[in-house]
């Protein structure tokens, strides 16, 4: 919400600067993101309120005219210009006024034609155009960085005084507020006003308004009014404006739009738009004629307006020019012959203002806000008006905006109202009363306020506080709308103004106390009592040394979206060669189609981080912990939430460095990827209960291996299939994948059991065993562990060999192995018997013999 402080100002008067108001709001709750000075960077002496008094047509140029610009000095100076809006003056020898917005030479102006974004501003020089010389300029709004209008120059209003600095007569301050959705009532520079006038110790609102006359929508002579369902339109209130004639709205008009962030159109559109800033009341202007003109064709004798929900297969071409297919559900603005806007959200073109529009029939209307953002969410058509709607808009604003809007199409665009309005309104604004008691305000915040002061600050806010008396109806007792309280204690029966729909129970106030008084009142309270003993967690200890002991080996965390898609899911499935999931937890709303489900494997939410990721990072090492959710495997209507662990790493294995030629260009592969697994097994003081085993899986390639922990599978490690890695669309690079059950992993010991170290030299040596071709490294290294005993502290495996001079089906693993004892040296003997020991174990388990070395 963009808010000019000079608008602002119309309501309400304050002393602070806007600096200062900013902060005021903003500690107040009201955050203001960023103030933006209009005109700060113009030049004083070179950039003037000008005004034009002459118009001649170019001598060497159809499309250029000669402009005679005063803008105070001693004679008006001569530019030459192509502005379209001046066309029509050339030749006159009466001009109305015309003024302007003059720049001479050596004033910087923004470069209109630049393409870069945004735009460079460039010191204005004398030129010759087409034969005539030019030291000036009469600039558009773009080149004075207020908008990107280009079209024609911009007009000032008539009372501009010539002579002035621009930035003397334009330079406001406005403020961009970042609102939360329980701010909606700032979504208005009315609202906003409430708030100086609270908070920053502003004088009186200037914000009267009454409604003009209203009567029932069934007694109207010229338009019906039907709402099927008053949940989703509890009223609706229809001006008719004759006579009016569309044109450009005025200057000052067109200069608040702007401001505020909204283009300009014409008058009607301008008044609708103006007013909503104003208000926060989303108006919508029909062409009266041609809805009479529909209702005619269908047999009546006056428009009918009826508010229903669609029908599936329905469309309706928007004022934007698209046409929208509209879904069951959402809520339309129908006459007799289908639909004529989406309520709330946006109009339809059939019946949109035209120039040639003469009678206006201006919508003004609350409509349910659940069911409207859903209709701006399934159609991706956000809008000013669905933006405020989707917040609340209260149903006692609709007569008084339609009012303001149609006195001023009366003043700015010519026109009539035909008195009465009509008024539709089958559900009635309710007004709540909440009991509020200064010990439960003070309870909440930590003050002690009394409650004197704390219905001062509530009034100040338009709430209308009073003690109870004995002829009320007695106070809730404690627990009813959360409200704590003696029957002795005095309390403040609280009615909300019309205008604040997020008013309901004690705490709101609470809240509003708060803002009033200042946050910065609210002190620190140390809890009295011990902090209460949390159970342990082993699930929540093991994530957290899982992330410590990878992100120390170089993984990034990453956390995907627990929404996937159907289809994502279906792409794994299909080219894996297995059969697509049937069940998910589906969203009922999901706020895009690409996340419309649960997803089911964390394998999926990994591959789209990392189809997005590989575009600005072809080197990625990465983990997430997380959920996957199994509707099959929970109890109903709760799915099985699974925790688990997935890895993914691809891309170089090493970054370029000065030292190496062209870089390392080895990729990241299984082997990279099983050793942080083993490290990470280390770290969890898991090793010797770790295993891993030849598997297959339709989604890894030729290296996969499946994760044993204490005979036990917890998981697959390998490398994704290259048809997995297409059907993602992903580069033709290795990447490594691995997926792990997290709640296994909480088993692991919290410390390692520390063995002595030994004074005495280990004995090394290396072993060369000849297997078959079918027997896993795996199995020889077990072999190897078991007959060196206690004294075998180290096994490795350093090399595999097949070929000549081994025999056919045959292959040789050789081993690194050392022997060391806590109490003595080792000798040729003992290292002999345990090399024995150690042969024996290998031929019995494998079959396999020690090669002489």
């Amino acid at each position: 919400m963009l808010v000019p402080l000079s608008w602002l100002r119309d309501y309400v008067a304050w002393d602070t600067s806007a600096a200062e108001l900013a902060e005021i709001l903003t500690l107040a709750g009201v955050e203001v993101e960023a103030r933006h000075t209009i005109g700060d960077w113009w030049d004083a002496d070179a950039i003037k309120v000008g005004q034009v008094v002459g118009v001649q047509a170019h001598p060497q140029a159809d499309r250029l005219v000669l402009v005679d610009v005063d803008d105070g000095a001693e004679a008006p100076e001569r530019v030459v210009t192509g502005a379209p809006n001046l066309f029509a003056f050339r030749g006159q020898a009466a001009l109305p006024t015309l003024k302007v917005a003059f720049a001479r030479a050596g004033a910087e102006l923004v470069d209109a034609y630049a393409d870069e974004r945004p735009r460079p501003r460039k010191k204005l020089k004398p030129s010759r155009i087409r034969g005539v010389k030019s030291s000036g300029m009469v600039c558009s709004e773009r080149e004075l960085g207020l908008s990107e209008e280009h079209e024609g120059i911009l007009l000032l209003p008539d009372d501009a005084p010539v002579g002035t600095p621009l930035n003397a007569y334009l330079r406001d301050d406005v403020l961009e507020l970042d609102l939360t959705p329980d701010m909606a009532r700032c979504l208005s520079l009315v609202g906003v006003a409430r708030e100086v006038s609270a908070l920053a110790q502003g004088q009186p609102l200037d914000i009267e308004l009454s409604a003009l006359p209203l009567c029932d929508a069934a007694e109207h002579p010229q338009v019906a009014i039907a709402i099927d369902d008053p949940d989703l339109c509890p009223r609706y209130v229809a001006a008719l404006v004759r006579d009016v004639q569309v044109g450009p709205s005025p200057a000052w008009m067109q200069q608040r739009l702007t401001r505020a962030g909204m283009r300009p159109v014409n008058n009607v559109v301008d008044i609708t738009n103006y007013v909503m800033l104003e208000w926060g009341q989303p108006l919508h202007a029909f062409d009266y004629d041609r809805l009479w003109q529909r209702s005619r064709a269908a047999g009546a004798d006056k428009p009918c307006i009826r508010m229903r929900t669609a029908q599936d297969g329905e469309t309706l071409t928007t004022l934007d020019g698209a046409t929208r297919a509209l879904r069951a559900g959402m809520l339309l603005i129908t006459d007799r012959q289908g639909p004529i806007a989406i309520a709330g959200v946006m109009g339809g073109a059939d019946t949109e203002v035209s120039a040639a529009t003469a009678t206006v029939l201006l919508e003004s209307a609350t409509f349910d806000g659940i069911n409207n953002r859903r209709t701006a969410q399934a159609l991706r058509l956000h809008s000013e008006a669905s933006h405020r709607f989707t917040r609340g808009v209260p149903a006692t604003l609709n007569p008084l905006a339609a009012s303001r809007a149609a006195r001023l199409m009366c003043e700015l665009a010519g026109g009539v109202v035909a008195e009465p309005l009509a008024d539709a309104y089958p559900r009635p604004q309710e007004r709540p009363i909440i009991w509020l008691t200064a010990s439960e305000v003070n309870r909440q915040l930590g003050l002690r306020l009394s409650l004197d002061a704390i219905q001062d600050a509530l009034r100040s806010l338009d709430i209308d506080a009073r003690p109870l008396t004995a002829a009320d109806a007695p106070a809730p007792a404690q627990g009813q709308f959360g409200l704590r309280r003696n029957a002795q204690e005095p309390t403040l029966a609280c009615a909300p103004p019309w205008h604040r729909l997020d008013l309901r129970l004690p705490a709101d106030l609470t809240e509003e106390v708060a803002r009033v008084v200042g946050y910065d009142q609210v002190g620190y309270t140390l809890i009295a009592d011990a902090s209460p003993m949390h159970p342990p967690n082993p699930v929540q200890d093991a994530e957290d040394r899982i992330r410590d002991a990878l992100s120390g080996l170089g993984l990034q965390e990453w956390i995907g979206y627990a929404y996937s898609s159907r289809d994502n899911h279906a792409k794994l499935a299909r080219h894996a060669g297995a059969e697509t999931p049937g069940l998910f937890v589906e969203l009922q709303n999901p706020y895009a189609p690409e996340r419309s489900v649960m997803r089911r494997d964390l394998l999926v939410s990994a591959l789209e981080n990392l189809a997005f990721n590989i575009r600005f990072a072809p080197r990625l090492a990465a983990y997430e912990i997380g959920l996957e959710y199994l509707p099959e495997a929970g109890a109903p209507p709760y799915p099985l939430e699974r925790r688990a662990l997935q890895l993914i790493m691809t891309g170089p294995r090493a970054l370029p460095h000065f030292e190496t030629s062209g870089g390392n260009a080895a990729s990241f592969d299984y082997f990279d990827l099983k050793g942080v697994l083993e490290t990470l097994f280390d770290r969890l003081n898991l090793a010797a209960d770790v295993r891993f085993e030849a598997a297959q899986d339709p989604r890894y390639g030729p290296y996969c291996a499946r994760i044993v922990l204490r005979g036990e599978p917890i998981g697959l490690a390998g490398e994704l299939h290259p048809r997995v890695r297409q059907a993602y669309q992903l580069p033709a690079a290795r990447i490594a994948i691995a997926r792990l059950d997290v709640e296994p992993l909480a088993a692991a010991p919290a410390a390692a059991q520390m063995t002595p170290l030994s004074p005495y030299p280990a004995v090394r040596e290396d072993l060369a065993f000849q297997v078959d071709m079918d027997v896993p490294a795996q199995r020889v290294a077990a072999a190897v562990r078991t007959g060196g005993g206690a004294h075998l502290v180290r096994a490795e495996l350093f090399d595999l060999y097949q070929g000549a001079p081994l025999p056919p089906g045959k292959k040789s693993l050789a081993f690194q192995v050392a022997y060391q004892s806590l109490t003595r040296n080792l000798g040729e003997k003992e290292t002999t018997r345990i090399r024995r020991k150690i042969a024996q174990a290998v031929a019995k388990a494998t079959g396999g013999e020690l090669r002489a070395g």
